[in-house]
């Protein structure tokens, strides 16, 4: 990442318009639009099964505090009225791609994060248009008159703080955080509130002593450095409100990948076979959310002493439903068994990554 000094010094004449899109509750309220039996009730888009996972939960759910990628039988327990349908991935990217086409008519700098959202560099724009707040509200406009469905946006100088903005009035709103306001905004913002952080790094901060953007901010960046190592500068740089990230137009993901740091170490293979679960329910999800397919699954252990081992295989063919994803998964972690010492973190990933228009038809994995 290069230095916030030097892109100034190259002479760059005006902050950028950054608009982060975020359609609100979308494979929920597209069920909801298609069925308006379940308008207005608890809906959960995933399985029901006892180890299916939520993969979306309209608004009404949330109420009880229902999540995506939580267990379904902890859904259902919080909201027992909780209602449970099939997802419909060909109708989600259907819809996705009627709004990208709405994204297209404003620019052709446009950085989809899934179907549901996206960045949209607007400072300079096919229509003209002065203020990336009216480019915002027409975007939204347009989408609910051709799709039935609300979207939230957020307006700003960079990536980060767009992306933060879009959450500050949702749903079915939009929020601007100019240049004057940035640093104030983070200042007083919570580490877990920041896009990227994690509950494992967030208590790492807390363990530091550092609570908020405003005790990011006081630290230095070799500290920052020293223990974030490469995160650190990125972290050093968004407590200023800074962010030189560009929006990256088709940009190409090399991997999609999840992990999670456990509260107590682990040994038994089922109790770590039930933590990859969860971790392997996000990654298939966000390859059904952009269409990516993978050939390598990569398995990764860090032991209680802090030792890192990643194991991984690559197959003939794309891997093509989360079965195989699994079964690959689970096979990498048997066969590492028994382990030498307990585990305070797994981790799954899938790389070798290409868009699903070019997979080839799916044959048994060689397991």
């Amino acid at each position: 990442m290069s230095s916030p000094d030097q892109a100034r010094d190259s002479g760059e004449a005006r902050p950028r318009k950054i608009i982060h899109i975020d359609m609100d509750a979308f494979y929920a309220s597209v069920e909801q639009r298609d069925n308006p039996d379940l308008r207005g009730k608890p809906l959960a888009v995933g399985g029901s099964a006892e180890r299916g996972v939520v993969a979306a939960a309209s608004y009404e759910a949330r109420k009880f505090g229902v999540r995506s990628a939580m267990p379904s039988v902890t859904a259902k327990r919080q909201c027992p009225e909780l209602i449970f349908v099939k997802p419909r991935f060909e109708v989600y990217k259907a819809v996705s791609r009627q709004i990208r086409d709405i994204f297209a008519e404003h620019t052709e700098i446009i950085e989809p994060l899934s179907l549901d959202e996206a960045y949209l560099d607007v400072t300079e724009n096919l229509q003209n248009i002065p203020l990336a707040t009216k480019i915002a509200t027409a975007i939204r406009a347009k989408i609910l008159a051709e799709t039935g469905l609300t979207a939230s946006a957020g307006i700003s100088y960079n990536k980060f703080l767009a992306k933060l903005a879009s959450d500050h009035r949702k749903p079915n709103g939009q929020f601007v955080i100019t240049p004057r306001m940035g640093p104030a905004f983070v200042e007083s913002l919570p580490v877990g509130r920041f896009h990227g952080i994690g509950p494992a790094t967030t208590a790492k901060f807390n363990g530091l002593g550092i609570f908020t953007g405003l005790d990011i901010r006081n630290q230095t960046l070799e500290f920052m450095n020293a223990n974030f190592g490469k995160s650190g500068a990125y972290y050093y740089w968004i407590s200023r409100g800074v962010d030189e990230r560009p929006v990256r137009a088709n940009g190409i993901r090399k991997s999609i990948g999840a992990e999670n740091t456990f509260s107590n170490d682990l040994t038994a293979f089922d109790a770590l076979a039930a933590e990859l679960q969860p971790l392997i329910e996000k990654v298939w999800r966000h390859c059904e959310s952009t269409g990516s397919r993978g050939r390598t699954v990569t398995l990764k252990i860090k032991f209680f002493d802090f030792e890192i081992i990643t194991r991984s295989r690559s197959v003939p063919t794309q891997v093509s439903n989360r079965a195989d994803l699994e079964r690959v998964a689970l096979d990498l972690l048997r066969h590492e068994m028994p382990l030498p010492k307990s585990v305070r973190l797994l981790g799954v990933s899938l790389s070798a990554l290409h868009d699903e228009d070019r997979v080839e038809p799916q044959l048994d994995l060689p397991i």
